[in-house]
């Protein structure tokens, strides 16, 4: 049932050979890769004038510039990481980059920031798109939490299928959303310019400011707190750079090329509906209470996301036009977290290979997915969603933070990069482009790094200091595992010598009672020829030890039997300790264990055997010069298995 229940899920496993069959063409990879950036615009205009409200309709003024900074920003970025794509095209993006101009400490640092801002994108793409779900139904309001832990659920068995059949799936979506936001901003700014603007639900309310007559230092703090909010237009932007190895070939000039798109649609969407949200006067507040003029009850109903009020505004609310952008905004911003369930595991993965990571996490799944990442992530991020309720207003503020340390350290590495390809370089023309790309990876630099100063300063006492304290653990964490794994790499290395022989081999046989496993254990035995062979009983019952020593003498078995008095009844310790003399008699001597054990073809049969066997083991690994041997009796139920087991014989676990 499971094996069924997991090929319903999965699919059938793809053989490694059909890698190149997965390899993504520009119109999948743009909804795999880029649906979190271009999924983002639905939120990101809500951010700004979120934080603009705090002091009240007065400073809705700001919101055209602090758009455009967001704009000039993604266009930086966009143009910084086409760089990022053409010079390492063997994919790892920010990590690669750091790692290599900057040194392995830094990179580590841009991995670790990475991997919490993937986390953060799930949690707060699927939190997005419940919301605007919950704008054209609000009695689902009570279960958010579930709903959201739903998407996370499916996306996750979507994504276990494959990189290229998810792909399949999101693509709709993301390009039925492109049209609909275009179609929206095309026909309300239109229908501005023709003199009959389309006007909000919430044209008419108030807002009840928490600062009042703000001036000076305090508008521009408030002002830069919204343009990091704004910000969350950049989520994602990496991602294609990480991806690169999964385009086909050639693969940095069709990644370059995505990324172009994927920016042009951005840019033009979040600017389309920022001014259509000022043109239609959409009014929002973090706290819903204050919004004078709300005409439901406050304190449970929610308020329309700024898309489904403009959605509302220009087709009509209960139109086919606004449920379709309501569908497809929450379908688009569910399936944004798509691109986190690409970048996490290719970057766990990558990570994995340096041992950084534990190596499962760059094992490939029954479909070539690095289906252990994607687990992992789901796992995390489904923890967070339901920490925080499912509310983006919470998460959002642990968002965007770890985006731009990457952003920053990215750009500065690559600048690195051009400096040393310019001590080379003698074409004069080269050259040309060269100064061209480091200016690019310059200006991203400074841009970026200006930004994380900002979000940082703005967003740390609202929940970003989370953010602060993880990145370093989560660095620390990649650290201690790759001491691990080089400790364990220089244990492992060969001695020039090679191995010693032993100079003797003491066999020991587990005997509980005479019957078939222990006869075959004891035949096994005495085919490998040891230097001495003793069978081992411990005697919990002295009756059972009398039968058991009459059975042996009447079958007159060419093995002694060695008796070890347990007056408290426990089996381990006088096995251990008989071991222990007999690895002291020689300190080359190998002491090697043989274990009759039952194998049972049902779960609960488990439950009933070889308890004993498992603890004993458990503590004769830890012992040295000691090897277990588990001598295998398969029981009539493992027989009625075998067919079963051999149909699914070539399958891996997930």
């Amino acid at each position: 049932m499971l094996s069924f229940l997991k090929r319903l899920v999965v699919g059938r496993p793809l053989r490694s050979d059909r890698l190149g069959e997965t390899l993504l063409p520009k119109k999948l990879a743009l909804p795999i890769f880029a649906s979190d950036p271009l999924s983002s615009v639905a939120y990101a205009t809500q951010e700004i004038l979120l934080v603009l409200a705090l002091g009240g309709l007065t400073y809705l003024f700001l919101a055209p510039w602090v758009a455009l900074a967001v704009v000039v920003l993604l266009a930086v970025v966009v143009a910084s990481y086409r760089q990022v794509v053409r010079a390492y095209p063997s994919g790892g993006g920010s990590y690669e980059v750091a790692s290599r101009n900057l040194g392995r400490s830094a990179g580590l640092v841009v991995a670790a920031a990475l991997l919490v801002d993937y986390i953060m994108t799930v949690a707060v793409s699927v939190a997005a798109g419940v919301d605007n779900i919950i704008s054209a139904a609000p009695a689902l309001n009570p279960h958010r939490v579930s709903i959201n832990i739903f998407f996370v659920v499916v996306l996750t068995a979507m994504n276990l299928r494959g990189v290229r059949e998810s792909g399949k799936t999101f693509a709709w979506p993301t390009y039925l959303f492109i049209a609909g936001v275009l179609t929206l901003i095309t026909v309300g700014l239109g229908r501005a310019l023709a003199g009959h603007a389309p006007v909000a639900e919430s044209a008419s309310w108030a807002i009840r400011p928490e600062h009042a007559g703000l001036t000076g230092l305090a508008l521009a703090l408030l002002s830069l707190r919204a343009f990091a909010s704004g910000c969350t237009a950049l989520t994602g932007v990496e991602a294609i750079s990480n991806g690169v190895p999964a385009f086909r070939p050639p693969k940095a000039d069709n990644a370059a090329r995505t990324m172009l798109a994927m920016g042009l649609i951005a840019i033009t969407m979040f600017a389309g509906i920022t001014a259509l949200a000022l043109v239609a006067h959409v009014r929002v507040a973090g706290n819903t209470c204050d919004l004078a003029g709300f005409p439901g009850d406050c304190t449970t109903e929610p308020q329309r996301t700024v898309i489904a009020q403009l959605a509302a505004a220009v087709f009509g609310g209960g139109s086919a036009g606004f449920f379709f952008i309501l569908a497809t905004t929450a379908l688009i911003l569910i399936l944004a977290a798509n691109t986190a369930f690409n970048g996490f595991p290719l970057l766990g993965a990558i990570l994995a290979q340096d041992r950084y990571l534990p190596r499962q996490l760059h094992t490939r799944g029954d479909r070539l997915a690095f289906s252990n990442g994607i687990v992992l992530l789901a796992l995390v991020a489904g923890a967070l969603i339901w920490a925080y309720e499912g509310s983006v207003t919470k998460l959002i503020q642990l968002y965007i933070l770890g985006v731009f340390t990457s952003f920053t350290l990215s750009q500065a590495g690559m600048v690195r990069h051009w400096n040393r390809a310019l001590v080379t370089e003698r074409d004069a023309a080269v050259r040309r482009g060269l100064h061209r790309s480091r200016a690019i990876n310059s200006l991203g630099c400074a841009f970026t790094g200006l930004v994380l100063v900002i979000v940082l300063a703005t967003k740390f006492t609202h929940g970003a200091y989370l953010v602060v304290v993880a990145v370093p653990l989560l660095y620390a964490l990649m650290r201690a595992v790759r001491t691990h794994y080089d400790r364990v790499g220089a244990e492992l290395e060969p001695e020039p010598g090679g191995v010693v022989m032993p100079s003797r081999v003491h066999a020991v046989v587990l005997v509980s009672r005479v019957h078939r496993p222990t006869l075959q254990a004891l035949a096994y035995a005495r085919a490998t020829r040891p230097d001495t062979l003793t069978a081992v009983t411990v005697a919990i019952s002295h009756d059972e030890v009398e039968k058991l020593e009459e059975q042996w003498a009447d079958r007159r078995l060419p093995v002694p039997l060695t008796v070890l008095d347990s007056p408290y009844r426990e089996i381990t310790d006088p096995i251990l300790d008989y071991v222990n003399r007999l690895r002291a008699e020689g300190p080359r001597d190998l002491v090697v264990v043989y274990i009759p054990e039952y194998v049972v073809g049902r779960w609960w049969e488990q439950l009933l055997h070889n308890q004993s066997a498992l603890r004993l083991k458990a503590r004769l690994l830890f012992q040295r010069r000691v090897m277990v041997v588990s001598v295998p009796w398969q029981l009539d139920s493992s027989s009625r298995r075998q067919p079963r087991e051999r149909v699914h014989a070539g399958e891996r676990d997930t």
